[in-house]
């Protein structure tokens, strides 16, 4: 054996009681678990290495299945924003948006709309974009770092946003049906060189463009693959709940799993009104619909600036956008928009300028606005002209007794939405695993223990449909984490957002120490999990 982590208290994924035992790992797989009513009747198991772990509970390793590390894994090798976290694994390719499938038109406009929550602009250098396809990106992913590989495991979707960009551009009209072709053959490529599944930005440009039966379309092919559609939909503001509802009914017409991104009910119209959404959720499971969704444990969103403008000032892509924006008349349409009417990308609500923060920028004269609220449109104007669309904000909407209610659902998993760009970027990026663990269960109990472990591990796993992952199990794959139920906290606050979190002493991918003692190791042991064919 290679190393037996001896009297851990295991919490083991599947959301039963926990229960003392050692567990031995060899060649990156759990080899052995003893329990400790069995420990007399046999030989305890030994190794290289035995380290006693009495007061730390071992669990799977967390799977983060919102996650914004499409350029930061292969930038910073060491990734303690979601290693220290105990995150053995991410989905990437979120919101509609990433880097693959592109062309290279493509590759440089998707560049150039999300530089705020990847970097990676125009000039940016740090990254070698070398890849066009899906199957080439996740090759890259496993071969970063001198072919050394990732800190942590990494899973991807299909971006439709990327993918209708690639076919028709950025014109806010329906597709052709040759267009559609094209987007449904970029799909299935997608699928069959790796991807989990396909992920929308219904407020973003150019996914929004996207009509109902056209989405229906593309997940007709997810679901030949075995995969599941993950939307952020069209509006978590006014009309949320219609909103929800159309993701629900697309999904169940074309036969395709569905999992809801950052599923919350924002903005004042929808105060207190969670329950609704769980009883549409509800419903729908009980009629036989698959249906998962995560959160994130806090209540302000996290987005770029330009995506609260309305879809219509997108057209043409960020250089059209720009132009409209330097038009004194096109920028009060826009201001009108945003002020009285309530535009699309701010989920159809009248913008509240004292709720938006901003949290990062890329130009350095910029950088005295991090941190400080946005007052008036005027403001927001020369910032998004001046730093070329680049600002991050934080959206201070949500609301605690929505986040705890969908929290508790039997459907929940966890995922960070983490942006890490930005002087000043969400807290949930370092935090969101253990704010869960230590407010949510230790401090506040809003869910147990096991409870809460089980939707940070074995629920995302069955969504992926990994077989050997998300459990405490024999033969299932190392990725674990020990922590300290009594100390398990995170430090990340909006002040300091890129703190490290406290009580959890070890993180283990495929076997290997990620974290160890506290400190994050050398290790490169993160591979890319792609997708498993249906049978």
């Amino acid at each position: 054996m290679d190393l037996v982590f001896r009297d851990a208290e295991v919490v083991d994924g599947s959301g039963g009681p926990s229960y003392r035992a050692d567990v031995a790992v060899h060649d990156g797989r759990i080899a052995a678990i003893v329990k400790e009513g069995a420990a007399a009747g046999c030989q305890r198991p030994t190794a290289r290495r035995v380290l006693d772990v009495e007061g730390l509970v071992l669990s799977p390793g967390f799977i983060d299945m919102h996650a914004h590390s499409d350029l930061a894994l292969l930038r910073d090798p060491d990734h303690s924003a979601k290693a220290a976290q105990g995150v053995t694994l991410e989905v990437l390719g979120q919101d509609g948006l990433s880097y693959a499938p592109v062309d290279d038109r493509t590759l440089d406009e998707v560049r150039r709309a999300i530089t705020g929550w990847n970097g990676g602009g125009p000039g940016d250098t740090t990254v070698d974009f070398d890849w066009r396809t899906v199957g080439e990106y996740l090759d890259r992913l496993d071969g970063a770092h001198g072919g050394r590989g990732i800190a942590v495991n990494a899973a991807y979707l299909v971006p439709q946003g990327t993918v209708r960009m690639y076919a028709t551009g950025w014109a806010d009209r329906p597709a052709t049906e040759s267009e559609l072709d094209h987007m449904r053959r970029l799909v299935a490529e997608g699928l069959e060189q790796g991807a989990v599944g396909m992920s929308s930005g219904l407020t973003y440009t150019p996914g929004m463009y996207a009509t109902d039966a056209e989405l229906t379309e593309l997940c007709r092919v997810v679901a030949r693959y075995g995969g599941y559609y993950c939307p952020h939909h069209r509006s978590y503001g006014a009309g949320a709940l219609e909103a929800y509802a159309e993701m629900v009914r697309l999904a169940r017409d074309a036969g395709c799993a569905l999992h809801l991104a950052h599923a919350t009910m924002n903005f004042g119209v929808n105060e207190g009104r969670a329950p609704d959404l769980l009883s549409l959720l509800d419903e729908a499971l009980a009629a036989g619909a698959d249906i998962t969704l995560d959160t994130y444990p806090y209540t302000p969103g996290c987005t770029t600036l330009a995506a609260v403008l309305p879809g219509w000032a997108h057209e043409g892509g960020p250089e059209a956008l720009l132009a409209r924006l330097r038009d004194a008349g096109t920028a009060e349409r826009i201001r009108h928009d945003l002020e009285e009417t309530g535009s699309d990308g701010c989920h159809g609500v009248p913008v509240e300028w004292h709720t938006i923060e901003v949290s990062g920028v890329t130009a350095p004269a910029l950088r005295e606005w991090v941190g400080r609220r946005v007052p008036d449109w005027p403001t927001a104007r020369r910032l998004l002209l001046e730093d070329r669309l680049g600002p991050t904000i934080l959206q201070h909407v949500g609301h605690e007794e929505n986040v705890r209610a969908i929290m508790r659902h039997r459907v929940h998993t966890g995922g960070s939405d983490g942006i890490l760009q930005g002087a000043k970027p969400h807290p949930r990026a370092y935090g969101t695993f253990p704010e869960y663990l230590g407010r949510y269960v230790r401090e506040e109990s809003v869910l147990g223990l096991e409870e809460c472990v089980a939707h940070l591990t074995s629920r995302p796993a069955r969504r992926l449909r990994l077989p050997d992952r998300g459990l405490v199990r024999e033969g299932h794959v190392a990725d674990l984490v020990l922590f300290d139920p009594a100390t398990v906290a995170s430090a990340a606050t909006y002040e300091t957002p890129r703190a490290l979190p406290v009580g959890i002493p070890h993180v283990l991918v495929d076997g290997r120490f990620v974290i160890e003692d506290g400190h994050r190791t050398q290790a490169l042991p993160g591979r890319t999990v792609r997708r498993t064919p249906v049978a």
